[in-house]
């Protein structure tokens, strides 16, 4: 038997045969995440539609391995734009409320072809 879970998420697939997430040993490692619209399969024209599905993406993934917001421990995000950091902030706030627990956070230009705006990844470590 495999260590190795493969996770999936309705509401966001990856084009190649690629899981949403894995959990080897309570450690959780993502794929690429976007802001694809979860009921239409779309990537929404805005930065903030596509970085509110992106994060409701990132819950969605967490709780399907029996975790919560709070077992991220980091998340790397890209941006087409630098100057688009206030819609990812505004979303990180609300996934993270409490200023003196949240993930690290680091953020690298976006240089993926198509209308993503913004993608991310996540690490978490899962409860036993």
């Amino acid at each position: 038997m495999s260590r190795r879970k493969s996770l999936y998420i309705a509401g966001f697939k990856h084009k190649n045969p690629i899981p949403n997430a894995c959990v080897i040993d309570g450690l959780l490692m993502s794929g690429i995440i976007l802001g694809v619209d979860p009921v239409s399969g779309e990537m929404p024209p805005t930065i903030e539609a596509q970085c509110a599905n992106m994060f409701g993406h990132v819950k969605a993934i967490i709780e399907a391995a029996g975790g919560t917001p709070a077992d991220i421990i980091k998340m790397t995000v890209w941006l087409r734009d630098h100057s688009h950091r206030q819609p990812v902030n505004d979303e990180w706030i609300k996934l993270f409320p409490d200023h003196d627990d949240r993930p690290a956070r680091h953020a690298l230009p976006l240089a993926a072809e198509g209308p993503s705006l913004v993608q991310c990844d996540v690490t978490a470590v899962l409860p036993d």
